[in-house]
């Protein structure tokens, strides 16, 4: 049975508590949407845990846990969270190649373009980077999780592609440039940690369900949070939906 939390209002609806007690008897749990910008409090016998991007089966060792395509990734929150972990906790977590992958320019950019505006017409962004990385996904330039599995020469090509037209938004508001060498120095490491966690998840959910298999699709936010649905603009980049998740 596949079961979807969607929150009904703006958020902090208590989504956390219902995802914890329903990803203790699931098999796999996905995130399908958002990034580090918000997410769920667990609390269980290890503790109190914040998890932005990490979802909330991960305490469960039987359960596969999936950051799902739909999502947006920030490897350094992502490695935070797994090392705050419980020691000797054995977890089961994978990347979808799918999901985009959030570098330290997005912030810059997130960050850059809210403090250009006045008061009144300041969105509230988190600044994590989530809106700037989903526009690049929409423009279809942004470096998807599964890049970080390329050669050498592919990763470094499509890192300078990119950094052409991020450099110069970055110079148009007075900000640092980054070089294609430093921004391939970080896939490298991510790709270090986290390469054999990134994989094709499709196949995965699809078996599951075929054998009737507990999935849980949690969320993060609400409806009103919606891109096409919810309080434009005043809302996050992604889907928060039951069809959102459904994608």
């Amino acid at each position: 049975m596949v079961t979807s939390v969607v929150g009904v209002q703006w958020g902090d609806e208590g989504k956390g508590r219902i995802v914890d007690y329903l990803a203790q008897k699931s098999d796999v749990v996905v995130r399908y949407q958002g990034g580090d910008n918000a997410g769920h409090t667990v609390e269980n016998p290890y503790g109190k845990f914040a998890l932005h991007i990490v979802p909330s089966g991960i305490f469960n060792e039987n359960t596969v846990n999936i950051v799902g395509p739909g999502c947006v990734v920030n490897f350094q929150t992502l490695a935070e969270e797994l090392d705050n972990l419980p020691q000797g906790l054995k977890y089961n977590i994978l990347i979808d190649v799918r999901s985009h992958v959030i570098f330290p320019f997005h912030k810059d950019l997130d960050g850059a373009e809210e403090n250009s505006k006045s008061e009144k017409d300041k969105i509230g962004t988190t600044k994590r980077g989530i809106g700037p990385c989903y526009g690049d996904k929409i423009a279809r330039i942004g470096i998807r999780s599964g890049d970080l599995l390329l050669d050498d020469e592919t990763m470094k090509a499509k890192i300078a592609k990119l950094l052409e037209r991020k450099n110069k938004e970055l110079s148009m508001y007075g900000m640092k440039t980054y070089s294609a060498d430093d921004v391939f120095s970080l896939c490298g490491k991510w790709r270090k940690r986290f390469g054999d966690r990134i994989c094709d998840c499709l196949p995965i959910l699809k078996k599951a369900v075929d054998v009737d298999k507990e999935v849980l699709l949690e969320g993060q936010l609400g409806i009103m949070r919606d891109i096409d649905w919810g309080i434009y603009p005043y809302c996050t980049s992604s889907s928060t939906t039951a069809g959102g998740a459904c994608a």
